[in-house]
């Protein structure tokens, strides 16, 4: 019933949009879920090398998960500036397997109900990576004071400011991008 500074209105705002991140990550997490059980249920199975794929990008989102998390709630700067270049890399990865499965599918070596599980499964593991994104910009925001996030993005990718090069090159590397 008090009246928020200006201040504390701005920093509400923020939180109220994390809240809304960290919601639709668990609302992908259910679909990837949903996913799984139709595999189980109908006796589906990928093939190694799509098993591989999966548990790459699975491993990636993993990780951007647990740095989103720990500097929304450490309020670690360090952590929130890692998931822009690990983002990158799970959208490279993202490409790269659909890619890979559509050779596949052209040896017959994957069925086209299974591409459509990948796809449903490569959507929602790099829409988690997106709000992950989303959470870190707004960490930074709070560390930094306010600015345009998607200015924010493009200069953070364009100049290699915040070691941008430097972990983006290191997560090539660890997933094989």
């Amino acid at each position: 019933s008090l009246e928020l500074s200006d201040a504390d209105s701005v920093q509400c705002t923020k939180l109220l949009h994390i809240i809304s991140d960290f919601e639709r990550i668990s609302d992908h997490a259910v679909n990837i879920l949903q996913s799984a059980e139709e595999i189980d249920a109908k006796k589906l199975e990928f093939s190694g090398d799509a098993k591989r794929e999966l548990s790459v990008m699975m491993n990636a989102v993993s990780e951007i998960v647990d740095l989103a998390y720990d500097s929304f709630v450490n309020g670690n700067l360090d952590s929130a500036i890692q998931v822009e270049p690990l983002e990158e890399v799970v959208d490279t990865l993202k490409d790269s397997i659909k890619s890979k499965h559509i050779y596949r599918l052209q040896k017959g070596d994957c069925t086209i109900e299974l591409g459509f599980i990948l796809n449903d499964l490569l959507t929602n593991l790099e829409r988690v990576s997106d709000h992950c994104s989303n959470i870190a910009v707004a960490v930074i925001e709070s560390e930094e004071g306010n600015f345009d996030a998607h200015q924010y993005l493009n200069e953070v990718k364009e100049s290699g400011s915040h070691n941008f090069a430097q972990y983006h090159a290191e997560y090539c590397n660890k997933y094989g991008v």
